[in-house]
């Protein structure tokens, strides 16, 4: 099994992805979007933009801890990883992105459930 977006909404009614692992572990959160529409260019940016190593800025939180953004060619930001406790294990969590990132498999969570 692959990973799969989880496509959800805030309380103040604006929209979000997250992609999951096969494992359903978060692995990438989004920008918040203020539209349905928005959200779906945010996962196909992911989809078409995660399999290339120059998209990804390797960064540190304030307090040393390593996390990745992933990038769309005009560099915005399209996701932030979770903070790692090591390089290695964020280098992990790229290659998790790689490779789960471009799955077409998309879990809508705003959607009625009947």
């Amino acid at each position: 099994m692959s990973g799969w977006y989880e496509v959800s909404k805030t309380s103040n009614g604006q929209f979000k992805f997250v992609l999951k692992a096969a494992n359903a572990e978060t692995i990438l959160v989004s920008e918040l979007y203020t539209t349905r529409g928005a959200v779906e260019s945010g996962i196909a940016s992911v989809q078409a933009n995660s399999p290339l190593d120059e998209r990804y800025e390797k960064k540190n939180t304030k307090d040393g801890h390593p996390y990745f953004n992933l990038k769309a060619a005009n560099h915005q930001i399209i996701g932030s990883s979770e903070s790692y406790s090591s390089d290695a294990a964020r280098e992990k969590g790229i290659a998790s992105v790689k490779a789960n990132g471009p799955t077409m498999v998309i879990k809508d969570k705003t959607l009625p459930v009947f």
